[in-house]
């Protein structure tokens, strides 16, 4: 059994797979950059939001088998989790898998394995970081082990999928990959696949794709609808019925640290091939301009001027507070270049990030021509507008996720607009 970890990385896949390991027996020392992250953690306290990781924090090192620091140690097995985001061409940004493959060049040591797990593009354990670990002197293969074992999880069921999705490993040689499986089998209830560093590196990009595409279609029916009198839900639900058929679901546009960078690493790549994916990518990402656009459309039909929009929601995915590529943060840009007033609330964004973000609904809603909807949270789908109707200058809600229990908002004499439904637009 391995004897000692270290994780370079404490973020949204390095922080729980380190505890997860912690609490199953392993000694694991955590790595990160983020000065304030390491403090927070070493104090127990959380500076991600995750179900189940404060518990599972506190086991780790009230047990003594999880440090932190903000360098690396001598370990058994390195885990790389650290960011690989685009830069603003829409290319791979590799500096923070270079970096952290350079810092444990030191520690490395004879039968040692590497695994990297952030999303990358093709051949980068090949072409980045085995030059950096040849630097050890030690022979890759033989003497140094290394794999790509990229994450699968999705943010709020970390824990639960960590350990029953089946997991992708790639080593660069069948030894590299034999002491991968025997790592992960430690917690991994799921069925472990055995490829080699590349493939594992493609498959993860396939994934993530994959959704990209589909969402893009489905933002493209959502248009459509909005156009020729279709609530592209309702379409999308009934074609849905269809045994091989399973289209995703419209909205403001993509986020998060996969869906929305992944398949620029294929169209960088492979710009002459990746025409679908390339165009799925200017898809998404045409839909924060479009739901500005919506809003603007709607203020200018209703004569208001200088209107004044409540946001609901700021992080990229339902209950978590990941803002990373967020498409809420695209829509106010665009709404600001609209020159449309606003101010945004989300319930799970405790730390305000810029002056408009309010941590108060009945501020965020006060003098408000129209809330927009941006993020489905649990807290909007349950919300009665009925508490806080009365501090709107306009009873107006634009649903950009479909989530909000429309009934309620009916009853509360709110006008309903949903995205890709211009069927049933409820006039009060």
């Amino acid at each position: 059994m391995t004897k000692k970890l270290c994780v370079i990385g404490l973020g949204y896949i390095g922080l729980p797979t380190a505890v997860m390991f912690a609490n199953h027996g392993v000694k694991v020392h955590g790595v990160d950059i983020n000065e304030k992250a390491v403090a927070l953690i070493r104090n127990k306290q959380l500076h991600i939001e995750e179900n189940g990781l404060q518990d599972r924090l506190n086991t780790a090192v009230d047990s003594g088998h999880f440090t932190v620091s903000t360098a690396p140690e001598e370990a058994d097995v390195f885990i790389i989790a650290v960011p690989s985001p685009i830069n603003a061409d829409k290319t791979a940004n590799l500096d923070y898998v270079r970096m952290a493959t350079e810092s444990i060049v030191p520690l490395v040591k004879k039968g040692n394995l590497v695994i990297l797990e952030s999303t990358v593009p093709p051949r980068t354990v090949e072409d980045v970081m085995m030059p950096v670990l040849e630097k050890t002197g030690l022979e890759i293969g033989t003497d140094l082990y290394i794999s790509h074992s990229p994450e699968r999880v999705i943010p709020g069921k970390v824990f639960e999928e960590l350990v029953n999705n089946d997991r992708i490993v790639g080593g660069i040689n069948e030894e590299s990959s034999r002491l991968t499986e025997e790592l992960y089998r430690i917690f991994v209830k799921g069925n472990i696949h055995i490829t080699d560093a590349t493939t594992a590196e493609m498959v993860k990009i396939i994934e993530n794709t994959y959704r990209d595409v589909n969402i893009a279609f489905a933002n493209e029916l959502a248009k459509i609808s909005d156009q020729v009198g279709v609530n592209a839900w309702e379409a999308i639900k009934l074609a849905n019925y269809h045994p091989r058929v399973n289209i995703h679901l419209p909205g403001p546009g993509v986020g998060g640290h996969c869906i929305a960078v992944d398949p620029w690493f294929l169209v960088e790549l492979q710009p002459e091939l990746a025409k679908i994916v390339h165009l799925a990518r200017k898809t998404n990402d045409s839909m924060p301009e479009y739901t500005a656009r919506q809003v603007k459309s709607f203020l200018d039909k209703k004569n208001i001027a200088h209107g004044r929009v409540a946001v609901f929601g700021l992080s990229f995915k339902a209950n978590i507070d990941d803002m990373r590529e967020s498409p809420a943060m695209e829509v106010l840009k665009h709404l600001e270049e609209l020159g449309i007033d606003y101010t945004a609330y989300d319930p799970h964004i405790k730390e305000n990030n810029f002056s408009r973000q309010t941590q108060n609904i009945e501020e965020a809603v006060k003098h408000a021509d129209l809330i927009i909807v941006l993020t489905d949270h649990n807290e909007f789908k349950a919300m009665n507008p009925e508490a806080f109707a009365d501090q709107l200058r306009g009873k107006h809600i634009f649903d950009t996720k479909n989530c909000i229990v429309r009934p309620v908002w009916e009853k509360a004499g709110f006008e309903v607009t949903v995205l890709g439904d211009s069927k049933n637009v409820t006039t009060v």
